[in-house]
């Protein structure tokens, strides 16, 4: 949650004619969509942005959202991250391209799937960290006992391709930041 102010920033530096930017959120995910709003929304004013949040919960939800971003004059999507919209990586970047819209997600498997940007932690990191403290449990370790642990790399992925499709020139600054470039 933490990175989608950046996430805002980034693509709002790739995208800076946009006005307005939505946030797609799972609103079955109301412990992680709610409070991720919210901060989106404090970070949209502080750069003189309008939010819009779409929630999509189904696949049919996918496509009246990106229908939507249309109607609204939405210039740029942040993707939250989220199971159901983690899983859909190729559907979300599908219909990014066909509405030529400017997104952005956590993770690498988004911008390798044909959408424009990721930003935040390794979804395999994650999981490695999951299998270890399964591991560490199966062994008899107290859940109790075992440290919080959190993503100890952020990665910036940017897909040059759909960035061209767009019409879009990523700023040599941000091709500069960035972990991984595909091109």
């Amino acid at each position: 949650m933490e990175l989608g102010p950046k996430q805002l920033q980034l693509l709002h530096e790739v995208v800076p004619t946009a006005r307005k930017i939505a946030l797609l959120v799972n609103p079955t995910s109301p412990a992680f969509s709610e409070p991720l709003s919210r901060l989106l929304q404090a970070a949209a004013r502080s750069l003189a942005l309008e939010l819009h949040v779409l929630n999509a919960s189904t696949e049919r939800d996918l496509e009246t959202a990106f229908a939507s971003l249309q109607q609204l004059q939405v210039g740029a999507l942040v993707i939250a991250s989220d199971p159901f919209l983690n899983s859909h990586s190729e559907q979300l970047a599908a219909l990014a391209l066909r509405y030529a819209m400017p997104t952005m997600h956590q993770f690498r498997e988004f911008p390798a799937a044909g959408g424009l940007m990721g930003y935040g932690g390794s979804i395999t990191d994650s999981y490695r960290l999951v299998g270890e403290y399964s591991g560490r449990i199966l062994k008899g370790e107290k859940p109790a006992n075992l440290p919080v642990q959190q993503y100890t790399k952020v990665e910036l992925i940017i897909n040059l391709k759909t960035a061209r499709a767009l019409g879009l020139a990523v700023p040599l600054a941000i091709i500069g930041r960035a972990d991984e470039v595909i091109e």
